[in-house]
C-alpha cells in the first residue's frame, strides 16, 4: 500500500470527504435507503498486545475508526479495496500494511475478508484500549500538528 503523504490540503480536503461520507452512511441506515451488515469482531490479547480481527462479508463497505496511533493491518483472506484520505488500492489476501497515524480507512468488501490490526497496548479493558488508539474525530490527533514539521508534508 502507497503510504506517501500527500499535501497536507489535499489531506485535509479528504478527510472532510471521508466524514461526509461517513455521516451521509449513518443517515442512509437511518432512513432505511442502507442495511446495516453485522461484522464479527473477535478479540485477542498476549503481554504488550491487543489483535482485533473482523469479519466483513462481500458487499459490505466498512467504514474504519481513526487510529490515533501507528500499527499492522494483517489481510488474512478475501480481496478489498482501501480507501484512505491520501490512497486508494485494491488488496488481495494475504497482505500486511502499516497504518500511519491519523489515518482512517473505508474497505469495500470484494469477496468475504477476515482482517486484523494489531496494536500495542498494556491494557486488556476494551473501552481503555479504545480511548487509547482511537480518536473520536481528526481534531483529536496530534500528529497533524507534527506533520508539517518531521514528515515532509507540504
Amino acid at each position: 500500500m502507497d503510504t506517501s503523504v500527500a499535501n497536507v490540503d489535499d489531506i485535509t480536503v479528504n478527510r472532510e470527504i471521508m466524514q461526509q461520507t461517513v455521516k451521509s452512511m449513518l443517515k442512509g441506515i437511518e432512513t432505511g435507503d442502507l442495511v446495516e451488515q453485522d461484522c464479527p469482531v473477535t478479540h485477542r490479547f498476549a503481554p504488550h498486545c491487543y489483535l482485533r480481527e473482523i469479519f466483513m462479508p462481500k458487499g459490505a463497505l466498512v467504514i474504519g475508526k481513526i487510529h490515533k496511533t501507528k500499527h499492522f493491518n494483517i489481510l488474512l483472506t478475501g480481496e478489498c479495496t482501501v480507501i484512505t484520505p491520501d490512497s486508494k488500492e485494491r488488496i488481495k489476501a494475504p497482505y500486511t500494511f502499516i497504518s500511519e497515524a491519523g489515518v482512517q480507512k473505508a474497505v469495500a468488501v470484494h469477496e468475504d475478508c477476515t482482517w486484523q490490526t494489531v496494536h500495542i497496548t498494556e491494557s486488556t479493558d476494551l473501552e481503555e484500549i479504545e480511548k487509547e488508539v482511537i480518536a473520536k474525530d481528526y481534531s483529536e490527533l496530534t500528529t497533524d500538528g507534527l506533520a508539517k514539521k518531521y514528515i515532509g508534508v507540504k
